[in-house]
């Protein structure tokens, strides 16, 4: 905890508090982080009972740390997945820039809710795998998830229920067609779980014996737990509204009810209306990073620590994102981006880059296929700059900028501290030399 306090504090005896959460900052973990709960409020309690500037010293900052120790060294020795964090935030920034400048594409007005909400909107977090956090522009504005819950409804069902089951009744193949067409495959099963079809028959699947309101919460609490408990809500006016003007979905439901797409026992009706209730389930730039950062993570939330899905489920998850996940634009998606994706009409793109972060983009205007015209551009973008296309990393490749810790560099870390408290030497296993104080 010594050598870690010099370190943070360039071998002074005392710093101010502020230097310290600025220094926690650059590394970027978040004061609000659930992990720093009980160092966030030590901080707290000291400033409170104070009349002058609090000086952290190191008493304060052995008090502050307690159960973090692990978390800090690794933080500040940049040993997380992104070790100069608030270089690549500046880099995000500019590209945000860039970005807000795109004036083409028109908000969704065919559900009435979603036609109030501002072109201008723009917004863009990204949570890593170590729960590095970083956000730009209308990240606290909340908005529905539309059609990126389905990646999580389908998530959740295989989890719970399985790959063979649920592919039983879904296919997983790219349909070719619009997300909201009444076609299904050669087996009579709906495309994939990212069409509408799809979505549907999955809302059949998941907790098929329980009524409504528990299925509803059910969903509700593996969303949360995706998003580490931040900000997860429900538009009850989007809902009726999806419902007086769901149509196309009313036929589709139908059409599939005829051709005995439903597993024994499923009422079509209900699962229309489970349908348009996960879609007017609302989220933030800021929750929804997380969500895609738990994907990211293999199903393990970052902030949180927690086993939300399990690995076949994520895995599952990704590669249909990855090949159906845009519309008709997923294939050029996989082309020029190389990530899995999910587009929704509020405006929203859920980015998965595996093993490194999550990104939730939002902004309303859509192009000509339903997808967030500043969203496409920010993904194209961030893949120009940064080798996270999939195949980036081919031998022989150009390079582009890897802002990600080198290969091979363990994160696990020793130290040696004798009893009289001096500092003796420490050892960092890590592939590089070792150094002592």
């Amino acid at each position: 905890e010594d050598l870690l306090f010099y370190t943070i504090t360039d071998g002074k005896e005392q710093v101010p508090i502020s230097y310290f959460t600025s220094a926690l900052k650059k590394t970027g973990l978040h004061p609000s982080d659930p992990r720093l709960k009980d160092c966030m409020e030590e901080l707290r309690h000291a400033v409170k009972e104070s009349v002058n500037e609090v000086m952290m010293d190191r008493d304060l900052f052995h008090r502050c740390v307690g159960g973090n120790i692990v978390l800090l060294i690794q933080a500040f020795r940049k040993k997380f997945i992104i070790p100069e964090f608030d270089v690549f935030a500046q880099k995000i920034n500019k590209i945000y820039d860039m970005v807000k400048t795109q004036r083409d594409g028109k908000v969704a007005d065919y559900i009435p809710q979603l036609a109030k909400f501002s072109p201008e909107l723009w917004g863009v977090s990204l949570c890593t795998v170590d729960g590095q956090r970083h956000s730009v522009g209308d990240t606290k504005q909340p908005f529905c998830l539309q059609s990126c819950v389905k990646p999580l409804q389908y998530a959740i069902a295989v989890h719970e229920t399985g790959t063979e089951r649920v592919h039983r009744y879904i296919g997983m193949e790219p349909s070719g067609l619009k997300f909201n067409m009444l076609s299904l495959d050669d087996e009579d099963k709906p495309h994939n779980p990212m069409v509408n079809a799809g979505a549907i028959v999955i809302s059949s699947l998941i907790k098929p014996h329980s009524n409504k309101a528990e299925k509803f919460d059910y969903v509700m609490e593996f969303v949360k737990k995706m998003a580490g408990q931040e900000y997860v809500g429900f538009s009850n006016a989007m809902f009726q509204s999806e419902k007086e003007t769901g149509d196309r979905n009313f036929a589709i439901g139908y059409y599939m009810k005829e051709k005995k797409c439903f597993p024994p026992g499923a009422d079509m009706i209900d699962s229309l209306d489970f349908y348009f209730q996960l879609c007017s389930i609302e989220v933030t730039c800021e929750s929804g990073s997380v969500m895609a950062a738990t994907l990211a993570n293999g199903g393990i939330c970052p902030i949180t620590g927690e086993r939300v899905l399990s690995a076949e489920a994520v895995r599952n998850t990704l590669s249909l994102m990855h090949s159906c996940g845009m519309y008709d634009f997923s294939g050029q998606m996989a082309f020029h981006v190389g990530l899995p994706a999910k587009s929704g009409v509020s405006g929203a793109i859920l980015l998965v880059i595996p093993n490194v972060m999550g990104v939730m983009c939002w902004s309303p205007p859509l192009d000509r296929v339903g997808n967030s015209v500043r969203g496409i551009y920010f993904c194209q973008e961030l893949v120009s700059l940064f080798n996270f296309h999939n195949y980036d990393n081919l031998r022989h490749f150009v390079k582009k900028q890897d802002p990600r810790r080198p290969d091979g560099d363990d994160r696990v870390c020793c130290f040696s501290l004798p009893q009289s408290g001096a500092l003796s030497s420490c050892s960092w296993v890590s592939g590089e030399a070792g150094w002592e104080m």
